[in-house]
């Protein structure tokens, strides 16, 4: 049984895609939220023991707020899939919902039926999205490798251990997995994080991988094989 968690920018349309998916008999759809504020959402997403979460994209105006919830979910619960409905389907939101964790991408003309099929493959460890999508993900890393602007008034900022956090972040490893692959406690590599963020303007995540598409850390502070440019769609 794949235990699923749905939540869409509506009361509504939350509702009905949590019927269409339970009429799968292999899929467990959890309680959703009441109230659709990103705060609601997680903690609802928190309390319930889910494999997959489907959320709405949400609005560009508002910084697509259900793919920075995904990131935020991921963040605290690593091992949770995503699937990212997608109001357009244009290379911005593409994008963001790929760095975001997502690992299944559908428009809203597409059927539930896909929906379940979309579901049942990223739960299989596979990625759900079409060439186009795939191609503007490809198209971005590619195009990360090339931008080395001189402007690194922000980056060249950090100390060689916050730049190694923000390696580790683009290559998708979580606080949990930074904090042993630097032999370091959760609580330090927060630490670090909240002085990255002050330092580079950030407050979030996306935000500071959007960064490091523009601008690249000085070489000295990098460690081997650890090009953000890279692995930042990893």
């Amino acid at each position: 049984m794949i235990r699923v968690f749905v939540a869409d920018s509506t009361r509504m349309y939350t509702q009905l895609l949590g019927e269409a998916l339970s009429r799968d008999s292999r899929l467990q759809v959890t309680a959703s939220p009441q109230e659709l504020a990103p705060v609601q959402i997680y903690e609802a997403a928190n309390k319930n023991a889910v494999d997959i979460v489907v959320l709405g994209s949400g609005a560009k105006e508002e910084g697509f707020p259900g793919i920075v919830l995904l990131e935020e979910l991921r963040t605290a619960h690593p091992k949770i899939k995503g699937v990212v409905l997608l109001d357009s389907a244009g290379q911005e939101i593409v994008v963001a919902a790929f760095r975001a964790g997502a690992r299944g991408l559908l428009t809203r003309n597409e059927s539930l039926e896909n929906l379940s099929k979309c579901v049942h493959q990223v739960h299989a460890g596979q990625v759900w999205a079409t060439s186009e999508q795939i191609n503007f993900a490809v198209d971005a890393l590619a195009a990360s490798s090339r931008v080395r602007s001189p402007e690194v008034n922000g980056l060249e900022q950090l100390s060689k251990r916050e730049a190694e956090v923000v390696s580790c972040l683009a290559e998708g490893l979580s606080n949990r997995e930074i904090a042993e692959k630097m032999r370091l406690s959760q609580h330090t590599i927060k630490n670090y994080l909240f002085r990255i963020f002050d330092k580079l303007g950030v407050s979030s995540r996306t935000e500071l991988l959007s960064v490091t598409l523009r601008r690249s850390l000085p070489k000295s502070a990098l460690t081997e094989g650890e090009l953000i440019a890279e692995n930042i769609n990893r």
